[in-house]
């Protein structure tokens, strides 16, 4: 009996059957293991960030309190209608955080620059100038905090210096207790904690920049201001962008130095938006109205990052 093998048109189905198998079978095993890697970052996700602001957001509407006996009971708008009309210090806080960002946002922004292109300078000693400059960054904000508290005393260093540079003529001022400076005095301590950050985000910007840019300006007998408005600062642009978004929402989020150093006071005058929300939600319990609070903060922020990101654009 003669066996006719099989032709290799009737073969190549078969082929292809099992070629797309394996496909299939590889394609599944990757889709597996691509979900399971992404499975923890998204339980966090979830867990840390789409869930409280969910809550937050059903919390907003509801006067629900952190410990009572009531179950939350739905308001609607009455938190957010309170907040404007019948919380005169909430009112005071939107203004601190307006001021507190309108003064670091443009001071710390310029002055990182200023020390990043001092600090990238081909000179002797820039590497340790920028070492000094980063290390408050690094220092956890509590301890910074103390340690200023510490200084603005009445009897502080900054006061005793005072009095030694004026001979006694001065005797300084007890800054964290007087209405007209505290938040003054938070601001220019916040400038110097953060600004070493924003001068390594600048400096790392510089170092982008071509050096045959600036060969070429100085050939054309570019002078270095002019150097700088021509070369460095249209290099900056991107690096623009990331420093006065990161420094506006630092800026507008300020809570730890207003808890560590003055606690809101005095009569309110350092009290901030995030500092009179936990305050509201922690300290006096009403949580409903907190998340209300913060919701309002959230709208405002990205209100201000939109508006921001439209006016740095690039045009076409």
């Amino acid at each position: 009996m003669t066996v006719t093998p099989p032709t290799a048109g009737a073969e190549t189905p078969r082929r292809s059957l099992r070629s797309l198998r394996s496909f299939r079978s590889s394609r599944g095993r990757e889709t597996w293991a691509g979900l399971g890697m992404v499975a923890p970052a998204a339980l966090l996700l979830t867990l840390f960030l789409i869930v409280p602001v969910v809550l937050a957001f059903t919390l907003s509407f509801t006067n629900a309190r952190l410990i009572s006996p009531n179950p939350p009971r739905f308001v609607g708008v009455d938190n957010f209608i309170r907040a404007f009309t019948a919380d005169p210090l909430f009112v005071q806080s939107i203004g601190n955080t307006a001021i507190f960002a309108l003064i670091v946002v443009p001071v710390q922004a310029g002055l990182g620059l200023a020390l990043a292109v001092l600090v990238n300078r081909k000179l002797r000693g820039t590497t340790f100038f920028r070492v000094v400059f980063f290390i408050p960054v690094v220092t956890s904000i509590v301890v910074v905090s103390i340690l200023w508290k510490f200084l603005y005393q009445d009897d502080g260093l900054i006061n005793s210096m005072i009095d030694a540079v004026t001979f006694g003529l001065w005797s300084g001022n007890d800054w964290l207790n007087d209405p007209s400076t505290a938040l003054g005095a938070i601001i220019v301590m916040s400038i110097w904690q953060a600004v070493g950050f924003h001068m390594i985000i600048w400096l790392s910007g510089l170092q982008t920049i071509p050096e045959e840019l600036y060969e070429a300006a100085r050939m054309d007998g570019a002078s270095p201001w002019r150097q700088f408005t021509n070369v460095t600062w249209p290099g900056l642009r991107p690096t623009m962008v990331f420093v006065l978004v990161t420094i506006t929402i630092a800026a507008l989020g300020l809570f730890v130095q207003i808890d560590v150093m003055t606690q809101g006071g005095p009569q309110g005058a350092t009290s901030t938006v995030v500092y009179h929300a936990v305050r509201k939600g922690f300290g006096q319990q009403e949580i409903g109205y907190a998340a209300a609070i913060s919701l309002i903060f959230f709208v405002a922020v990205l209100i201000i990052a939109l508006i921001q990101r439209r006016i740095t654009r690039e045009k076409d």
